[in-house]
């Protein structure tokens, strides 16, 4: 993807080594969307099961991945969290430098979308943190995975996530990290039309493999959103040679039966909360095929 001498964002709210923390997870984060979450249960005896089944609840919730929570034999990790090293300084202004210009484009397709329709779209804000920061859906942490908050209507992203996206997803590539930032500010859009309030509506009132359901296409809807605005990129000649497939690989990656056959070796399809691969893949790629929002309707008929 072609970023260098762009221009970015102003819509960026930098608190990088503002805070950190030891003792486990605080939990405390309400009504974030988006996220990587690995569903992991199945393990131990019934309290450990009860557990896990719990912290499943809460993660599905917050967009948390439940793996960082764990230690190496599987359970709940109560030490400080450590983050890896950071990269070096040169290396962190350079992402920065990337999803300023990553949101700028953003802001400047559903700008004109939403002009396109008669309405203003007012951008989000995206917060780049370290270890921890307080969000309007309370405490947010590196182990939240990059989430959307309604509630602040802002993104939240600790870089060191894209480490994780190149290692443990075997999603390399800057498109990929690209599709991450596109995702969240889907969830963005979802919001500003109303999409996320009546659907939470419904959620709060389901039981949970309905609420599930819901979810994921949600979700799918967001992907779609990143397609569309791929799309987008690709008309204004910003993207290299392979791109969208680094795109097609990542969502291929993080769809739910992936990472639960990968991470606990069994497919529980009742408790998708983001979609199967082939969801993933086919719903980014139907939006960036079609460059047309309206082409993103998750909710009616088929997934």
């Amino acid at each position: 993807m072609e970023t260098q001498g762009r221009e970015q964002s102003s819509n960026i709210e930098d608190r990088r080594g503002q805070g950190g923390f030891s003792g486990g997870y605080s939990g405390g984060l309400g009504g974030g969307l988006g996220g990587i979450p690995i569903p992991i249960g199945g393990r131990g005896g019934a309290s450990g099961i009860v557990g896990i089944i719990v912290l499943l609840g809460i993660c599905w919730v917050l967009g948390i991945n439940p793996l960082t929570l764990l230690d190496g034999s599987g359970n709940y990790s109560t030490g400080s969290y450590s983050q890896s090293a950071p990269e070096s300084t040169a290396g962190q202004q350079q992402l920065v430098d990337f999803v300023g210009v990553v949101v700028k484009d953003t802001e400047n397709y559903w700008g004109d979308y939403f002009q396109s329709i008669g309405k203003t779209y007012v951008p989000p804000k995206v917060v780049l943190f370290s270890n921890q920061t307080q969000s309007g859906c309370g405490t947010a942490q590196t182990s939240s995975g990059p989430f959307y908050c309604p509630t602040d209507r802002k993104v939240y992203l600790d870089l060191a996530f894209y480490d994780q996206l190149r290692t443990q997803f075997h999603a390399a590539g800057d498109f990929a990290q690209a599709y991450v930032i596109a995702h969240e500010v889907g969830h963005h859009v979802q919001n500003l039309l109303g999409t996320l309030p009546k659907y939470d509506a419904q959620m709060q009132k389901a039981d949970q493999t309905t609420a599930n359901a819901i979810s994921v296409r949600i979700e799918l809807q967001a992907d779609c959103y990143a397609g569309v605005w791929a799309n987008y990129e690709g008309k204004q000649n910003y993207l290299d040679q392979g791109d969208v497939a680094e795109a097609i690989n990542a969502a291929n990656q993080i769809g739910d039966d992936t990472l639960q056959r990968e991470f606990q070796g069994n497919v529980q399809p009742r408790t998708f909360t983001h979609g199967t691969s082939a969801q993933r893949m086919k719903w980014f790629k139907t939006g960036a095929d079609s460059g047309d929002p309206a082409s993103c309707d998750t909710f009616s008929g088929g997934i």
